[in-house]
Parts: C-alpha cells; structure tokens; sequence
C-alpha cells in the first residue's frame, strides 16, 4: 500500500547514571489501498534495538469484521472471502456471498437443481422458515445481477442491503442453534453440579 503519511511519537529513555539509553516509541500510518484507493491506518510499536522483522501492525481502520458464530469452516472462508472483495468490486462481492448461499444449501443437505428448488427444499423441511427463503432469494436474484451484465448494475449503496440478508440467513441457519446449544449444555453443567451438593 502507499503511505500517505506518518505520525511518529518518539522517546528516548534516559538513565540518570549513564544518559540516553535508546530511543523506542509508536508510528501511526496512513496507507491507501492500489485497488479500491480506500485508506487504512496501522499502527506499529518500536525500540531502537529491535530488528524490522519483529514489527507488528495493528490496523486501527477500517475495523475488523465480526463473522457470525457456529458457520462451517467453507462457509467461513467464503464469507471472509467476500468480505475481502467488497471495497474492490461489488459484483464479484454478492457473486460471492451467492455462491455462499448454496454452500449453506449443500451443507444442509437441500436438494434441488437449482438454488431456488434448494431454498424451497430447505424450507419444506423445515429447515429455515418461509420467510427467510424469500430473503434468501432476494440474495440470489443480487446474485444474479452481479453475475449477468445485461441485468443491471450494483453499487455500494447494495452492499449493506446484502450484508444484512446473508447475515440474516447464517444467524438463524448456524449462530442461533450453535448458542442455543451452549447455552443447554451449560445449563446442564449447572443443574449436574447444583445435584452433587
């Protein structure tokens, strides 16, 4: 990335008996993305000894995204991969998240030879309720524009639109069970424990 520019917020340590003793400190960067020309700013702690190897950074901007609890690791990476191709093109974003979409359908073993025979699969069985098969549709047919030229054309203003769709489906199609889930064990430690006594 190129550095727009630099903060740098030095000390030197000194000792009373034998005077300064290095320098160390903290550097905040401004970076701007090749790609999407979006910036960044990391930041990075220093002493003089140390080799350039053992710098850490810490990205203070844009915070990082919190997925959702319970998903399946594919499901994971291809979320974490959209996610990555959001600020770069929005097309191959909800391209993404569709192709998701289906991961989740085969996951739940739905069947169909299309994703909307799937969704209606799931919902047959009772799987996600009607209501979420519409939002899941409605994340197909993004799906379908980013994917076709013809269609039409996204842009930003979809993204949060999208995001929250997906969300919707992966909260109640893994988080929900996974947390209710803990939430039985948990209080079956409990009640286990509270009969020992």
């Amino acid at each position: 990335m190129k550095i727009i520019g630099n903060v740098v917020d030095n000390k030197t340590e000194i000792e009373p008996d034998y005077g300064p003793m290095g320098e160390y400190g903290i550097t905040y960067s401004v970076l701007e993305c090749p790609a999407c020309k979006k910036v960044n700013i990391v930041s990075y702690e220093w002493e003089e000894a140390m080799d350039h190897d053992d710098i850490v950074y810490k990205v203070l901007s844009p915070q990082s995204t919190r997925y959702p609890v319970g998903l399946p690791e594919n499901i994971l990476s291809t979320l974490k991969a959209a996610e990555k191709n959001k600020t770069i093109d929005v097309n191959a974003y909800v391209i993404l998240l569709r192709r998701l979409l289906e991961l989740v359908c085969i996951d739940r073993s739905a069947t169909g030879t299309s994703l909307a025979l799937m969704l209606k699969d799931l919902a047959d069985k009772k799987e996600i309720p009607e209501k979420l098969v519409r939002v899941a549709s409605g994340l197909k047919d993004f799906g379908n524009i980013g994917a076709h030229a013809g269609i039409g054309e996204l842009s930003e203003k979809e993204i949060p639109i999208v995001k929250a769709l997906c969300l919707a489906i992966l909260e109640y199609t893994y988080s929900a069970p996974y947390l209710a889930s803990i939430a039985e064990n948990k209080l079956l430690a409990i009640k286990s424990k509270a009969k020992k006594k």
